[in-house]
């Protein structure tokens, strides 16, 4: 909104001429976003407690979990708001992905919020079936997969990092790929929301990596540079990476080790899927593998966890799983398992980055 109305008086006032500025508009977004953290955060904290939305720890968890039982959760609401708003505010609104990318976040967050919703206001421990989430999410996915193969001059190859001349075609089948990445990134992500700030350190790391990427992708000379599928208008998500990162550090003050808030699945689903969805547009699907590798590791420690446990009938890989649950039993303190993981979640963006040259 903001840009369009400065984009208005900019023949006017020159000094305006800086909104024009994808880069700019990011640190404005970013900024922004993290504001509205900041100054909302504690309102919320002392809502949901005056709500009694808090926490519901599973016994089967670690010990050392039990004493959250009651902290406040569905700080996601925050993330999001902080993210919607400072998006509108600085985007250009006449771009389609930006609309594509929105769409994504209000479904995922639509799925996330009634999850949430049924658990901790209206007291069903199981929410919404995972049957149910699996297929609202693949729909969504599916629309948004839909809207981009359509959409005139989008192309289906995708990239495959370290190999600039490996560029496979899926034609129609792009779509169903699109399915899995999004959907794929959503469940990751919140399965890795399990400790103090242990998912949103990644996100945010994650979203500041993808921010360089939409940048240079959406960029028609520096694409050419670098070898890239260049993607006309897609610099514009640039500006939502960065208001991601944002409102991610905003959260982090609250929900950093001992945690005032948790995110919950209203804030780790769309925010997996924003993932998911801005990959897909920047064309580095693949990539997000390594950027995302935190959750990555973390969703596979699920899927062989319980693999190996039904085909063994009882034996078990890790003592518990997420990865995350594991070390803890292992005797590593909680904060050291968090900054640990952050730490991982660096190396891998610092790689994924040294992609753009090691081609």
């Amino acid at each position: 909104m903001l840009y369009h109305l400065f984009n208005r008086f900019q023949a006017d006032f020159s000094v305006l001429n800086v909104f024009r500025y994808i880069t700019f508009r990011t640190i404005c977004a970013s900024l922004t976003a993290l504001l509205i953290c900041f100054v909302l955060g504690p309102y919320m904290i002392r809502l949901l407690r005056e709500k009694q939305i808090g926490q519901y720890i599973r016994k089967l968890g670690p010990e050392s979990h039990q004493g959250k039982a009651g902290t406040p959760t569905m700080g996601g609401v925050l993330i999001l708001l902080s993210i919607l708003v400072s998006t509108l505010l600085w985007v250009d609104l006449s771009n389609l992905y930006i609309w594509i990318i929105l769409f994504v976040a209000a479904g995922y967050f639509g799925i996330g919020f009634t999850d949430d919703y049924l658990k901790q206001i209206k007291k069903r421990n199981t929410g919404l079936t995972a049957r149910g989430k699996l297929i609202l999410q693949v729909v969504i996915a599916g629309i948004a997969g839909f809207i981009i193969y359509m959409y005139p001059g989008f192309h289906t190859q995708v990239t495959i990092p370290f190999f600039k001349t490996v560029t496979p075609d899926l034609g129609p089948w792009y779509i169903l790929f699109a399915i899995l990445v999004i959907v794929g990134a959503s469940n990751a992500v919140n399965l890795t929301d399990g400790l103090d700030g242990l998912a949103i350190g990644p996100v945010t790391i994650a979203a500041a990596t993808y921010m360089l990427f939409a940048y240079v992708t959406g960029h028609l000379k520096i694409a050419e540079y670098l070898q890239l599928s260049y993607v006309a208008g897609c610099g514009e998500a640039t500006i939502i990476c960065g208001a991601i990162a944002g409102a991610g550090l905003g959260f982090l003050w609250f929900n950093s080790y001992p945690a005032q808030i948790f995110m919950g699945d209203v804030g780790s689903l769309p925010l997996g899927a924003l993932l998911g969805i801005i990959a897909v547009i920047t064309k580095q699907e693949i990539l997000l593998v390594l950027v995302g590798g935190i959750f990555v590791m973390e969703a596979m420690s699920v899927i062989l966890q319980v693999g190996y446990f039904k085909l063994t009938k009882g034996r078990r890989i890790f003592r518990m799983a997420p990865l995350h649950h594991h070390f803890e039993l292992k005797g590593w303190p909680e904060s050291k398992v968090i900054v640990r993981f952050w730490i991982i979640a660096i190396i891998l963006a610092l790689f994924a980055i040294s992609t753009l040259k090691l081609r």
